[in-house]
């Protein structure tokens, strides 16, 4: 399966609000993490989709993945400045990020 994960109000947040301008201080959702690196280590396709910078122009696409790395994040793909389709999509402005993360 693969697997399309939002990021920020998904697998993290930003400790001053939603600025654009602070994804550097963003910190991650650890459990929501452990769950994304088990769907990888059984085998699923993993992305990690943000629209970092997709209004601002901004590239964050080199602090994003030294984040993902810190934080230890497992994944195939990360995209950032767009999101496309998936099999499944999990995203904070959807039902379907507090469902499928109903038990953390």
């Amino acid at each position: 399966m693969i697997y399309c994960f939002d990021l920020d109000g998904t697998l993290c947040d930003i400790s001053s609000g939603w600025n654009k301008q602070c994804y550097d201080k963003s910190y991650p959702k650890t459990q929501r993490i452990q769950k994304v690196n088990s769907l990888y280590d059984k085998g699923n396709k993993i992305i990690i989709e943000t629209a970092r910078g997709s209004v601002s122009g901004k590239d964050w696409h080199q602090v994003t993945e030294d984040q993902l790395k810190n934080w230890g994040v497992k994944y195939h793909v990360l995209r950032t400045g767009t999101k496309h389709a998936a099999d499944h999509y999990i995203d904070d402005k959807a039902i379907n990020a507090s469902e499928f993360f109903e038990n953390e």
